[in-house]
């Protein structure tokens, strides 16, 4: 009978809701108000949501409703209202916050000195983090809310989360991994002059499946496994003892930082790095034919399939012409082949770096609009809160779980 009646209550009170909505809207429509902006009718809806509960914190400070003959001689009461314009989702409100007779009362919901409720925050931090730059942000929000944001309020809030960055970054991390993907992206950043740096990404798959950043790092001008070596030994030092698979870009040197760092780790280069590194050593008119060449090789079942694959491939015309695309494929050989060994489900996982290119992919998309970065820290700034929109810490992103995969790996005596 309970359950029937509080169905009966929700179903009355979204009509009840329905019914204001109607009529508001329908009052916009008679005056001609706009949705947004000021005199809007969003902007209207929230300063009154927002007084009615400033009220009811001043009844709760008071602890007598407005008009209760409880509040006789009780040595408080109610003094008026000062006006007060704070930022909201909905724009520019203007707020009649009430006072009391003995000025002690701190409205929790709109705290003294704050001119703007942290939903506002938020809603800068997101654009932000989604590559539009402070000016656009402005435009932004005087196009769609009438308010003017400085720029110093933009650089304020979007600074308060470099403390978040640092902690982040130190963060303890698991100690088993059974996957970790690491890559770069380029972003340009003035020291001096204007240059191209790589930000170094590490992206891990943990014991239930899910994804994620481990860590952003901007290295020097140019990539090199001497920091790289650096950055997995800092990962190793947060507390990670042992990885898996490793799958990386082929860089020259790599594997041997991956292996001093987790000398059990088995390491796999990106198929997909190796196919376009080949497709450079070529003639584009002979790309048609390469492509599928060069597939046959990294779909083979087994290790031993696929080295038949590129010995047939050397020997063709296409092998001939581009003895360089062999070279490449024969040095790469085994930190290429260790995928072969497992079962489809985790090679479609661990074959490429593509679940970073993904990320990568977001993350220049960040920084595309802003040209160049002033100094590091807001190269990552950016980055970072373009990482926090994005992973989801509940959502499972791999088809296997990471149980799955260190059993593999014990099983092909890995570990």
């Amino acid at each position: 009978m309970a359950d029937k009646n509080e169905a009966a209550a929700s179903v009355a009170g979204d009509k009840t809701v329905d019914e204001v909505v109607e009529r508001l809207l329908d009052k916009a429509d008679a005056s001609g108000a706009a949705l947004l902006g000021e005199g809007g009718l969003l902007t209207e809806i929230t300063k009154a949501v927002l007084e009615r509960a400033l009220e009811a914190e001043m009844s709760e400070h008071l602890g007598y409703e407005r008009g209760d003959l409880a509040g006789h001689g009780s040595g408080n009461s109610r003094n008026g209202t000062s006006p007060k314009t704070v930022l909201t989702d909905a724009g520019a409100v203007t707020l009649a916050v009430p006072r009391d007779r003995n000025g002690d009362f701190e409205p929790r919901l709109v705290p003294k000195n704050a001119r703007r409720l942290a939903g506002f925050n938020d809603r800068i931090l997101s654009l932000y983090a989604r590559g539009m730059s402070v000016r656009d942000i402005r435009s932004h929000f005087a196009q769609i809310y009438g308010v003017e944001v400085s720029p110093d309020l933009i650089s304020k809030v979007t600074d308060a989360v470099i403390d978040e960055l640092v902690t982040w970054q130190n963060r303890p991390l698991d100690a088993v991994w059974p996957i970790i993907y690491i890559d770069a992206l380029w972003v340009k950043i003035r020291s001096g002059s204007v240059t191209s740096k790589p930000v170094y990404l590490a992206v891990g798959v943990d014991m239930n499946g899910r994804k994620d950043v481990l860590g952003l790092w901007v290295g020097s001008e140019g990539e090199g496994a001497s920091t790289w070596m650096a950055v997995l030994s800092e990962l190793r030092n947060r507390g990670i003892e042992d990885v898996c698979i490793v799958v990386c870009d082929g860089l020259k040197g790599l594997p041997d930082a991956v292996t001093a760092t987790w000398p059990k780790a088995t390491v796999q280069t990106c198929v997909i790095h190796l196919t376009r590194a080949s497709l450079r050593l070529s003639s584009s008119r002979d790309h048609p034919k390469l492509v599928p060449a060069l597939k046959a090789i990294y779909t083979a079942p087994t290790e031993a399939a696929a080295e038949q694959a590129l010995d047939l491939f050397a020997a063709s015309e296409l092998g001939e012409r581009y003895p360089a695309i062999v070279r490449t494929w024969r040095s790469a050989w085994p930190e290429f082949t260790p995928y072969l060994a497992f079962p489809p489900a985790i090679r479609t996982v661990v074959y490429s770096t593509n679940m970073v290119e993904s990320m990568n992919a977001r993350l220049r998309k960040a920084t595309r609009n802003r040209g160049h970065f002033p100094s590091e820290q807001a190269a990552l700034k950016v980055l970072y809160l373009a990482v926090r929109e994005q992973i989801n810490p509940k959502a499972r992103v791999c088809p296997v779980d990471g149980v799955t995969v260190v059993g593999l790996w014990v099983r092909f005596g890995c570990w």
